[in-house]
């Protein structure tokens, strides 16, 4: 469906990123980061953080 909003918290940050057309990155109960899902995916410091590469 489209005009769906669905907040998901999952570990697995890539499944949930390719699941999803945007996303936000939280820290300590904040969010520090948000953009397009393909972009985080992309995004060197996300990469690092929280995708173990």
């Amino acid at each position: 469906q489209d005009n769906v909003t669905v907040f998901l918290v999952e570990q697995n940050a890539r499944m949930a990123l390719k699941a999803s057309t945007e996303g936000y990155v939280m820290e300590n109960g904040r969010i520090v980061l948000s953009d397009a899902s393909a972009s985080l995916l992309e995004n060197e410091k996300v990469r690092a953080a929280y995708l173990g590469e």
